[in-house]
């Protein structure tokens, strides 16, 4: 099995290069990893002391980063490395000033691997939710380098609880501990015979409550929204736009919408509009003037979605059409109701929110227009359910002290 994830994993990699050529993600996939034994070299000449946190993407970076402001704080005398796997958390955070180096992690490769931990030569490392990487956690048990996955969360259909899974379930036990995100996670991991296990809770929200405590106010959609009803829409694919648009051309002026699309590339913007047929303008143009006399703003840059949130009366977060919801946690933890696509099994947050009432799933646009009517009929309902958004991330922060309080980084 070991034989056959390296060469999978090969075979990967040279995909990669051969269509690097023609792919954006795929070229910085490759380019990000090129020299990184003499980046690291000339940078481990420091020889502080090294805390290494992995993150696969933006997501992880966000449940993490409480974690190592945390670390900043607590331990002032390390230095704290950041890895990521995916560009789409390296190219938009590669200048995060919390750590003090920050690279892409090389392919899991078994020379990789011992170069790797043989450079850095943590003392502690930490992995975010995911990332199994198996000649790492194994080099990094073998040479007592000790390792705890944070926020966890475990699934009974994933590959571990499976029969056949017993390749990937002795990646488990090179981890030391375990701080995961609900008590059937840490059941799920008892029924393996792993018992280093705190059901600490989830960082986001640490991290959510302390965007919403140092949000900025954005002028201009202030401006844009005053006085009236707005939703705004973070993360948004194509298919849930389809379904604001045709909601929006409903709604005439009587409600304004702020669009924050996931991906801001002209191409995709550009079809946005159009969509709208010219009933819109991107917050790049917008003055103070033109602003106010809009229906839909189009968000086309990054960075500012956590602080347009105040701006509305609910939120819609985009992906629940496609591979899963994005996060939801940053609407409502300004006391925001939450909508979402049908797709949000694996996301413990949204199933929460919807039971507690701070959370609305919908099928398409029709449950979408009527969840907006009843919520805009129902002064009181709608109260009760921003009550419950707010509710829910305040009672569940908490995760990064539960985390230090236990941790012993020696």
């Amino acid at each position: 099995m070991t034989c056959l994830y390296s060469i999978a994993l090969h075979i990967f990699y040279l995909v990669m290069l051969l269509v690097s050529p023609f792919n954006k993600k795929a070229r910085l996939w490759v380019t990000g990893r090129t020299g990184w034994k003499t980046k690291l070299s000339n940078w481990r000449k420091t020889g502080a002391p090294v805390l290494w946190i992995h993150a696969a993407s933006l997501g992880e970076f966000e449940q993490g980063r409480p974690l190592m402001e945390a670390f900043r704080l607590h331990y002032p005398g390390y230095s704290i490395l950041l890895t990521f796997y995916s560009p789409s958390g390296y190219e938009i955070r590669k200048n995060y000033p919390g750590a003090d180096f920050i690279c892409y992690l090389p392919l899991d490769t078994r020379y990789n691997a011992h170069r790797f931990i043989k450079l850095v030569n943590p003392k502690a490392v930490f992995f975010i939710k995911y990332e199994f990487w198996y000649f790492y956690l194994k080099k990094l048990h073998d040479l007592n380098h000790p390792v705890y996955l944070i926020s966890g969360i475990f699934r009974s259909n994933q590959v571990f609880f499976r029969w056949y899974g017993k390749w990937f379930r002795n990646k488990l036990r090179f981890i030391n501990h375990f701080f995961v995100q609900d008590e059937a996670s840490a059941s799920l991991l008892a029924s393996l015979d792993i018992h280093e296990v705190t059901v600490s809770g989830d960082t986001r929200f640490d991290r959510v409550s302390g965007i919403a405590a140092d949000a900025k106010t954005i002028d201009l959609a202030v401006a844009f929204s005053a006085g009236h009803y707005c939703m705004v829409a973070g993360s948004t694919w194509l298919q849930d736009e389809e379904i604001l648009v045709r909601f929006i051309q409903e709604q005439g002026q009587h409600m304004k919408f702020i669009i924050a699309p996931h991906e801001t590339g002209d191409g995709h913007i550009k079809k946005l509009t159009g969509m709208l047929k010219g009933n819109c303008l991107l917050f790049s143009a917008a003055t103070p003037e033109s602003v106010a006399s809009n229906q839909v703003l189009i968000i086309d840059s990054v960075g500012i979605l956590s602080s347009l949130y105040p701006c509305g009366q609910l939120a819609y977060i985009g992906g629940g059409f496609g591979k899963g919801i994005h996060n939801i946690l940053e609407a409502a933890v300004y006391g925001i109701p939450v909508i979402f696509g049908p797709n949000y099994l694996k996301f413990r947050e949204a199933a929460d929110l919807i039971k507690s009432g701070g959370g609305f799933s919908i099928a398409g646009y029709p449950s979408l227009r009527n969840l907006v009517t009843a919520m805009r009929n129902d002064p009181s309902g709608y109260k009760q359910a921003a009550e419950e958004a707010a509710g829910y991330v305040k009672s569940h922060t908490g995760a990064t002290r539960i985390i230090l309080e236990q941790l012993f980084v020696p």
